[in-house]
């Protein structure tokens, strides 16, 4: 596993978390080759394992960590090579939080559910999604987008290596209410989102001045390889005027911090973020 020289890595002190450039700076990115690289302190006691281009995160709260999203099946012993570098343990998570339950953020969902015996979160609406992980709603023909968008051939193939078509799905999910405290360390407000999904959830930390936009607003989109701020294409969207719509529920948290599902973190501001994917429009 690679270590990100942008933040604090296995050598390295440094706390400010973005790379020189991208979209950690406020633009948009070429997209990485997929392999793992975990970055500590994207954000104040927020770190970053990203694996296939999918992005998890570990959210530090005193003794104990909050793991947002799951990645992809294979991410799993990743996980515990991050958690080594943190000096922590397995057992220190106490909760797993997802913003939507997609195959790629629910990738070892079962497995921590198991292992670890923790409670994992996520809107009731992610419920039938998180049963089935390949039964979710979708604009448009999946299949023609490697077609039409080549740049993402390479991306979704990283994708389908780590496990994206063997993705079991959970049951028991415990549910938070939108603009809720979520009970779970680090104590993020629930910021609902559809469009993405029926019950996706964005998770604002304003303690930290930060917003982990899991794909209500991303800066990598893997079926298309287009960079910067934006909805997800309809390839994996339910309903994309109503992700544009939900940006607005984004932009009223005024992070100045966003950590997307997919791509760099975005250091320009949810507004500028907001503006962009808008005008990017769907896709």
């Amino acid at each position: 596993m690679a270590w990100d020289n942008g933040g604090d890595t296995a050598g390295s002190a440094s706390n400010d978390g973005g790379r020189a450039g991208g979209a950690a700076s406020g633009r948009a990115g070429r997209p990485r080759r997929g392999q793992p690289v975990f970055t500590k302190n994207v954000a104040p006691g927020i770190h970053r394992l990203e694996h296939a281009f999918v992005n998890l995160y570990l959210v530090e709260d005193g003794d104990a960590l909050t793991l947002v999203d799951t990645g992809l099946p294979t991410t799993w012993p990743l996980l515990l090579r991050a958690l080594a570098v943190l000096e922590r343990h397995p057992a220190d998570i106490t909760a797993i939080a997802l913003t939507h339950a997609h195959f790629d953020h629910l990738g070892f969902a079962r497995r921590a559910q198991s292992e670890l015996g923790v409670p994992v979160w996520a809107h009731a609406k992610e419920e039938y999604i998180a049963e089935h992980p390949y039964r979710y709603a979708h604009e448009n023909n999946r299949f023609l987008y490697p077609i039409l968008h080549p740049g993402s051939i390479p991306i979704l193939g990283r994708m389908a290596v780590a496990g994206a078509l063997n993705v079991e799905g959970i049951t028991g999910l415990r549910t938070w209410e939108p603009g809720a405290t979520a009970d779970v360390p680090g104590r993020p407000r629930v910021v609902f989102t559809p469009g993405h999904t029926f019950g996706h959830c964005a998770l604002h930390f304003p303690d930290r001045d930060t917003l982990i936009s899991g794909d209500a607003l991303v800066t990598l989109d893997p079926y298309t390889g287009v960079t910067g701020p934006q909805i997800v294409s309809g390839a994996a969207t339910a309903d994309s005027v109503e992700a544009l719509m939900t940006l607005d529920a984004l932009a009223a948290t005024d992070a100045s911090v966003v950590l997307p599902g997919h791509g760099e973190p975005w250091r320009g501001g949810i507004e500028a973020a907001v503006d962009h994917a808008r005008d990017m429009g769907p896709s």
